[in-house]
């Protein structure tokens, strides 16, 4: 009870919003968490106009030559208006897919100083990292979130902790590259580019790949607090599963749209890069992750970008054809990174920085 009024009085204190949410004492969200969500703001899923696009990716590396050239159309639409989809028929196994969970769950689970043991500071290059909200130090509005980050690519990381964790997250990490790398030939051939084209001009072969998980537990009052705030990424693509809670909300024509899908769908966001690359043609998609007051919600984000090296820009290419000039400042991946984590860019689009 003394721990939990303390964290309450001093924010910083907090190491684990998992402990301070399992308190009895906790019956209202805490003034540092406190992010009001406006109602009015949310879609209506039985709504045409917010019909969420599904990909079904045997279609992709199986179908006729007709069914393929058919989802390369449809991936045009669907990354300018949308810049996310779900991700079917993808080949990675569902058992896989829930003992990822289930390992994430695992290492949330252990006593907090165990947990301890993977903090570290706040670049993202780390070979992993722990901790809660998004960086204590910046974070005007702390975040109902605890996470861990792993590098799984091009050097693969693991948390040591559970036993189980190492052999599944390295399992994971290769088939979800593989269904990443597929994506990225489909969207450079959409784009009328060589399959091949983002693969190699992003030096994906020793592309930065990430596994982060999220724990969000429940929350008294999950209107006045929030998961993630609205953000975009910085990779090129990312992959995302969750338990059986939802709470990814994706915001499309001026509104949020809670994502409800398969259990064995990967839901697939577009990031920076991708429109860097495009010049603006692709979507970014801006989201968030929302709580509620019933269950904990796992997810697990799987995000592919460039090597941390390679310099990105818009594509020639695509300049050339269209007749546009480029939107957008050639920058370092690094670079980029390390701009977005700022803290003059908290809660604002990196975007701004590198126009043309």
């Amino acid at each position: 009870m003394a721990a939990v009024a303390q964290a309450l009085e001093t924010p910083s204190s907090v190491t684990s919003i998992k402990s301070l949410a399992e308190s009895s004492a906790l019956n209202t969200v805490p003034s540092a968490y406190a992010f009001n969500i406006n109602p009015n703001d949310e879609a209506d899923p039985n709504d045409p106009e917010f019909a969420i696009p599904i990909i079904d990716m045997s279609l992709l590396t199986s179908g006729t030559p007709e069914q393929r050239s058919q989802i390369i159309h449809d991936l045009v639409k669907i990354c300018q208006e949308w810049g996310f989809f779900i991700a079917i028929n993808h080949g990675v196994p569902e058992s896989l897919m829930k003992a990822t969970i289930d390992a994430c769950h695992g290492f949330f689970s252990l006593p907090d100083e165990e947990k301890k043991e993977f903090k570290s500071g706040n670049d993202v290059l780390e070979m992993f990292k722990y901790g809660t909200s998004y960086n204590l130090a910046l974070d005007k509005v702390l975040l109902w979130r605890d996470f861990f980050k792993v590098r799984t690519h091009p050097e693969f990381y693991s948390l040591y902790k559970p036993a189980t964790f190492s052999e599944v997250s390295m399992e994971f990490g290769k088939r979800t590259r593989e269904v990443a790398l597929e994506i990225t030939k489909a969207i450079s051939e959409s784009l009328g580019l060589e399959p091949n084209y983002i693969y190699e001009k992003m030096n994906m072969d020793r592309g930065l790949q990430l596994l982060a998980g999220n724990y969000y537990p429940p929350c008294p009052q999950p209107e006045h607090a929030i998961g993630i705030p609205h953000h975009t990424d910085h990779g090129l693509v990312t992959l995302l599963i969750q338990n059986e809670m939802n709470g990814l909300q994706v915001e499309h024509n001026g509104k949020w749209l809670t994502v409800n899908g398969p259990a064995n769908g990967f839901f697939v966001n577009l990031a920076d890069q991708m429109q860097i690359l495009t010049n603006g043609k692709y979507k970014s998609v801006m989201h968030r992750a929302t709580v509620n007051n019933k269950a904990t919600r796992i997810s697990i984000a799987i995000p592919h970008g460039p090597s941390v090296d390679t310099t990105i820009a818009p594509a020639p290419e695509l300049c050339e054809r269209e007749g546009k000039p480029p939107k957008y400042l050639a920058m370092n991946y690094k670079e980029y990174i390390q701009l977005q984590q700022s803290g003059k860019n908290y809660m604002k689009s990196t975007f701004d920085h590198i126009l043309a």
